[in-house]
């Protein structure tokens, strides 16, 4: 099996319970036999909505449905289907986008709420970017969470990448500070840093991801060159409302959507994207390192709906 197959299956593998519970609504809706009509709608509606699609976009498709049925006497669940596909497609057009990694180095902060996966998922990339041949250097600027900086020196020895650390509790903007500069000294590819989830202090996490922001790009005219904002797919809702604050406030270039393997709602992707407008960057789909891929979204929706 060639590499591409082999990350199609772990694709297929990772959204698992998204792909069976849509599979199996549709089954039920969508019989041999059965005609077209208002009622079923209605069913199909619900379908969507459970999993994650979104009111909107579970409605406009209906109403897409409804008109094709209008002109097509004898449409057919087989036909429905083929209709899915193509408007989940189209929903999902312009999603994916590569990473930017033009800058010398390139500066890519890591955000998102502490439990989204963000630590995990910034030394997950740091092994994808060094096995393509790019050199990596770690910031561990999520100083305020037990056991943060730890956890990331264990991923920066697993990928080969040194970390910039200070003491628990250290300003994030000194360590921030001090690992653009080594970067640029040691003609590193990519810096990747982990900023906090939370605080344990009466500042706001928003203005001190700012400040991160502004630090980076003193140093460094023109960087950071991504924000990306880690979420937990399974949050649903919460995941919107995070991400839309996150962007408000830094300015997201891109999403990295985790544990779509731990959820049967797999439809939030379509509805994280066509809410915010932000590209998404990467889909963490397993616990495996290569389980952290690039969106693809003809591969993502192949999966979701093969049977």
């Amino acid at each position: 099996m060639g590499f591409l197959g082999a990350l199609a299956d772990r694709l297929k593998q990772g959204i698992e319970r998204s792909r069976q519970a849509l599979g199996q609504g549709l089954d039920g809706l969508l019989p041999p036999g059965r005609v077209v009509d208002e009622g079923m709608l209605e069913d199909l509606e619900e379908v969507l909505v459970a999993s994650d699609l979104g009111v909107r976009e579970a409605a406009e498709f209906v109403s897409r449905v409804r008109a094709e049925a209008k002109r097509t006497v004898a449409l057919s669940g087989q036909d429905v289907r083929a209709l899915l596909r193509r408007f989940l497609e189209e929903a999902l057009a312009g999603a994916a986008a590569p990473l930017n990694l033009d800058g010398a180095p390139s500066v890519i902060l890591m955000l998102g709420v502490n439990g989204a996966g963000k630590t995990t998922s910034t030394g997950k990339l740091a092994a994808l970017l060094r096995a393509s041949g790019k050199s990596v250097l770690l910031a561990a600027a999520d100083t305020f969470r037990a056991a943060a900086v730890e956890q990331l020196e264990v991923w920066g020895r697993r990928a080969g990448a040194a970390v910039i650390r200070q003491g628990a509790g250290a300003d994030p903007a000194a360590v921030v500070f001090d690992a653009v500069k080594a970067a640029a000294a040691r003609g590193v590819d990519v810096l990747l840093v982990d900023t906090a989830g939370r605080l344990h202090t009466k500042s706001n996490l928003m203005d001190e991801l700012a400040k991160l922001r502004k630090v980076v790009a003193r140093q460094l005219p023109g960087a950071p060159h991504e924000c990306l904002m880690v979420l937990e797919a399974s949050t649903g809702q919460n995941a919107l409302a995070q991400a839309r604050l996150f962007h408000e406030t830094v300015g997201l270039t891109g999403l990295v959507l985790t544990k779509l393997d731990g959820t049967a709602k797999g439809g939030i992707v379509v509805r994280i994207y066509r809410e915010l407008g932000v590209p998404i960057k990467l889909i963490g789909v397993g616990e495996q390192v290569e389980d952290l891929q690039p969106f693809d979204p003809k591969a993502f929706v192949d999966s979701l709906l093969s049977p």
